[in-house]
């Protein structure tokens, strides 16, 4: 299944349908069950062969999406297997039923069939087909494990049925089972072993002569890489994929490559509009709008409306109306005449969903609506004659999100309601959360905001809830965070914050808000890594306990206006003050801002512009700030106030910058980061850096020279220069030696996109995951000591990429250094060696990271006025 939508909610839930589909896919359960069938003996053989009409009967049914049917067909081949004392085929049929049970939601009923099936094998022969069969049970289980969201013991299932596999010599199965295992690597975080295996099993596909089989392998193996994050080798694995399919004359395994080829340039599309590269969007755009109707032309029935529907969302999205009603009008009638199942049920669900909001955009009035009321309330009635809850819970909360834009809010909530009650008995209840949030905005709508704000307290609980499995269990809402994941959160603190009766109500209100964002930016940079790997290491009011002159400040843009949260250290009470300011006029400044830093002679409309956001973040709590005598300020910023440098925010009336009045630090979220005083570190480094021209990046004239500075200020010091800088070096001085400090002098970029975050090695490029796995590899050589402070004085944010500060929050707290210094851009320069000379200058005398930036950016600004020169470092994590 692979529906996929354009809005928020659509998303979603079609990320599950890909799931769903493409494990079905790998595992082919079903298919194997009929081969097993073969191997029944003489005894009873009509008996036998009706069994086998009704497994052959139950993949049918399986695949056409009747799961309710099926179950009813496998049962009474389970019986009759077991009544002739066929355990193999007994077990077999067990572990499909299995499979249906896991479609419905049924999960204590899959797992009673699969360990029924186990029992039955464990306690079997050990022929050949016997250790196929339970190998092949064992990937159920695996199947089963993962989408219940335990992932350590799915991988350890499907290694246990690879060990069979490699016994048997059964490589073609062998293949499926290590893409499965690659998943659950990637969903535990473990990117370079997933990467590892997902590239071996890419060389065994290439190496088998060309068949249906292989052109299925090399599909799944494309699919699980855009599911990694991998889109370039996706795209070109299905390629083969597709060349394998022509060549063998496939006709259905060439539709579905054209499909998955959509799909992977879509998200490709998606990446560069996120880096700003609207051209680049444009042209992946187009590539996937091609593959679809290629996909459409040549492929069977289902996969041609799934590739029309996705089409037709893409067209929507880039407001070709004229060409998406014309396709509209084709789809229509193929959908109606769809046989019952779940397909068609997601089918009328998705196109319901895009003729909604075609008609939104074409400004059609609220009668012409009722033909997708009436589809919609179809759909609904089918999910229900199949007995599919998750079909039916969607198919509900469509049709109330439907009523709920014609502002029907009455009907829209009791048919959310409905849809949510059903979602909350599912296991996991992952679309819980989506009905939760559409009653919470029903709400709102209707002036009710304490029943609004439970009702979205309980989606971000939900969302809590499942952080650790959400991307596992629905890969494609990695595509879709902004639109189906973040207005949970930034909902909720809107109401938090509005909602304010008394001082104590105002109280809990403040630290519910604080408590969100930071859950936010804990779901932000799960997100960027599309795996559950980043978790809080230390409670809120444990960070806060440890420096006494230090506030925390959390500025929080909403639509309409800024919220600024204070905490004070040793004072329970929060402050906020508030600001009636655009969103757009924020996110104008904040871009006019960062444009200016990047030239020297724009000294003054830096002044000028920053002087507005410090007049929003800072003014309104100077007076609490100088009475309880704060030095340092830490900030957990939002979205795009994280592009710009904090200690350049002027104030007009002092004619100061903010750094020349506070030490300054920023961190991703305060439970990330263990606070621990540096000055009870003996200092030692290991300092590397590329100055000469790799790559086509230019030569940096200044590295050699800030290694020597580094040097005969931190004496305990290894150095890794231009050519000596490699993967492996860095890798074996990290392993021989625990250092305090790993200072890097070479290019680098931050992006929102993990695969363009990376720091220049002499001989590659060291992507985020790469970096990570280096830095940390001497973590286990060094039982819990960690690198305190990791230096990168040259990297730069992705131009044109709002969210390019995500890549640097990801490098933070990914490579494990309590401290990350890090430029937002590179000056290649003698103030760049004079200030990070200056830095561990200060940091011997014994002040704090935060206090000793300070310093040292101030010792720069006496010589060079321009903030282009000492504005670009930033001082993420612990600050002490």
């Amino acid at each position: 299944m692979l529906f996929r939508g354009s809005r928020k909610r659509w998303l979603t839930q079609a990320g599950l349908a890909l799931l769903t589909a493409f494990l079905c896919l790998v595992l082919s359960p079903l298919v194997t069950a009929v081969l097993a069938v073969n191997y029944t003996t003489n005894t009873a053989q009509n008996h036998t062969a009706q069994s086998e009409n009704s497994v052959q009967q139950g993949k049918a049914l399986y695949e056409a999406g009747r799961f309710l049917e099926a179950v009813k067909v496998l049962e009474q081949a389970a019986t009759s297997f077991k009544a002739s004392g066929d355990k193999l085929n007994q077990a077999m049929t067990l572990s499909n039923l299995s499979l249906v049970y896991q479609q419905l939601g049924q999960w204590t009923q899959a797992e009673s069939a699969i360990a029924q099936s186990l029992n039955l094998l464990k306690n079997g022969d050990n022929s050949k087909q016997a250790s196929v069969i339970f190998a092949q049970a064992l990937d159920v289980q695996g199947r089963l494990q993962l989408a219940r969201g335990q992932t350590q013991a799915a991988l350890a299932t499907w290694q246990e049925a690879a060990k069979i596999y490699k016994q048997i010599g059964d490589s073609a199965t062998l293949t499926r089972n290590r893409i499965n295992t690659a998943q659950a690597m990637q969903a535990l975080g473990l990117y370079r072993q997933a990467s590892k295996t997902l590239t071996e099993v890419q060389q065994s596909l290439i190496k088998l002569p060309d068949s249906p089989l292989k052109a299925t392998g090399l599909r799944s193996l494309g699919n699980i890489l855009r599911v990694v994050g991998d889109l370039n080798t996706s795209r070109e694995v299905l390629k083969e994929s597709l060349a394998v399919a022509q060549r063998v004359q496939s006709s259905t395994a060439i539709g579905e490559t054209l499909l998955s080829l959509g799909n992977t340039a879509l998200a490709q599309g998606k990446t560069q509009l996120t880096l700003g590269n609207t051209t680049q969007t444009e042209k992946e755009t187009q590539a996937a709008l091609k593959y679809y109707q290629q996909a459409a032309l040549v492929a069977q029935p289902t996969t041609r409306i799934q590739a029309q529907l996705n089409q037709l969302s893409l067209l929507l999205e880039n407001q070709q109306f004229s060409a998406a009603l014309a396709l509209a009008n084709q789809i229509q009638p193929q959908v109606s005449k769809l046989p019952a199942s779940r397909t068609t049920v997601y089918a009328q669900i998705n196109y319901a969903q895009s003729i909604t909001q075609l008609r939104q955009k074409t400004n059609a009035d609220n009668s012409s609506w009722l033909d997708i009321a009436q589809m919609l309330s179809g759909a609904v009635e089918q999910a229900r004659n199949l007995k599919d809850p998750r079909a039916e819970s969607y198919a509900l909360g469509t049709l109330g999100g439907l009523y709920e834009k014609t502002g029907q809010f009455s009907e829209a909530q009791n048919l959310t309601k409905q849809a949510l009650l059903i979602a909350q008995t599912l296991e996991p209840p992952d679309i819980a959360y989506q009905w939760q949030w559409q009653l919470g905005r029903l709400l709102k709508a209707k002036g009710d905001i304490k029943g609004a704000t439970a009702a979205y307290d309980s989606a971000f609980k939900t969302l809590e809830s499942l952080r650790r499995d959400l991307v596992a269990m629905n890969p494609e809402i990695q595509f879709s965070f902004r639109e189906s994941v973040e207005p949970v959160y930034r909902g909720l603190v809107d109401l938090q914050l509005q909602n304010q009766r008394n001082s104590e109500t105002t109280q809990y209100n403040l630290t519910q808000a604080r408590n969100v964002i930071e859950s936010l930016q804990l779901a932000e940079l799960n997100n960027f890594f599309r795996s559950p790997c980043v978790e809080p290491r230390v409670t809120i009011d444990t960070a806060l306990g440890q420096d006494k002159k230090a506030a925390i400040i959390y500025p929080i843009i909403l639509p309409d206006r800024i919220e600024v949260i204070l905490t004070l250290p040793g004072q329970k009470e929060l402050r906020k003050y508030t600001t009636a300011i655009t969103q757009e006029k924020v996110e104008r400044t904040v871009a006019s801002v960062r444009k200016d830093l990047f030239q020297v002679e724009q000294t003054v409309q830096v002044q000028e512009q920053s002087q507005e956001i410090y007049d929003w973040l800072i003014r309104p709590m100077e007076a609490e700030l100088t009475k309880n005598g704060m030095k340092t300020l830490v900030f957990v910023l939002d979205s795009s106030l994280q592009n710009i440098p904090m200690g350049v925010l002027y104030d007009k009336q002092q004619q100061k910058y903010l750094v020349e009045k506070y030490a300054i630090a920023l961190t991703p979220g305060l439970q990330l980061f263990e606070p621990k005083r540096l000055q009870k570190v003996r200092l030692n480094a290991l300092t590397a850096g590329v100055g000469e021209q790799r790559f086509g990046f230019p030569a940096l004239q200044n590295v050699p020279r800030e290694l020597e500075e580094i040097k005969s200020e931190v004496p305990r010091s290894e150095e890794l220069l231009n050519q000596k800088f490699t993967e492996n070096n860095l890798q074996k001085g990290l392993q021989s030696n625990p250092f305090s400090i790993v200072h890097l002098a070479t290019h680098g970029e931050f992006s929102s996109d993990p695969e363009k975050t990376f720091i220049l090695a002499w001989d590659k490029l060291l992507k985020v995951k790469e970096f990570d796995s280096l830095l940390r590899v001497s973590e286990s050589s060094r039982s819990s000591n960690n690198i305190e402070l990791l230096v990168l004085s040259a990297c730069k944010t992705a131009a044109g990429d709002k969210r390019a500060a995500l890549g640097l929050a990801g490098v933070a707290v990914r490579a494990g250094a309590r401290s990350t210094l890090a430029s937002l851009w590179s000056v290649d320069d003698q103030s760049t060696a004079d200030l990070m000379s200056e830095f561990y200058r200060q940091l011997k005398i014994g002040v704090s990271k935060a206090e000793a930036l300070q310093r040292a950016q101030l010792a720069v600004f006496k010589k060079e006025n321009s903030p282009y020169y000492w504005a670009p470092y930033v001082l993420l994590g612990n600050w002490l």
